[in-house]
């Protein structure tokens, strides 16, 4: 079995290249919501991990725990990242066969 040319590793590289492109807007236009206190804080952030939306419950806001609501806010914008990290490893592991890559997670 012969090894690879460089050509063909050249070539390989920039296919991967634009297929991680191709996935990184993929995952940029994704919403990720998570949620905290059984749904009484919901979040949504896109794959850039920037906070789109924060919905909280009448009944949670009614209490007017100020500490408990930050506290929920917190807990569910930390999941909602973790989900869109999560989300973009996976979707790096598809695209490299599950390559080892320095610097990609």
């Amino acid at each position: 079995m012969s090894q690879p040319s460089m050509m063909d590793m050249m070539k390989q590289a920039r296919d991967l290249q634009k297929k991680m492109k191709k996935i990184q807007k993929k995952v940029e236009k994704a919403e990720i919501t998570a949620t905290a206190g059984g749904g009484m804080v919901t979040v949504v952030v896109n794959g850039s991990l920037e906070l789109k939306s924060v919905a909280l419950e009448d009944t949670l806001v009614a209490g007017g725990d100020a500490r408990m609501i930050e506290d929920l806010v917190l807990s569910a914008t930390n999941a909602a990242i973790k989900k869109a990290q999560d989300m973009m490893a996976e979707e790096m592991k598809d695209a490299t066969g599950g390559m080892n890559i320095p610097g990609m997670g």
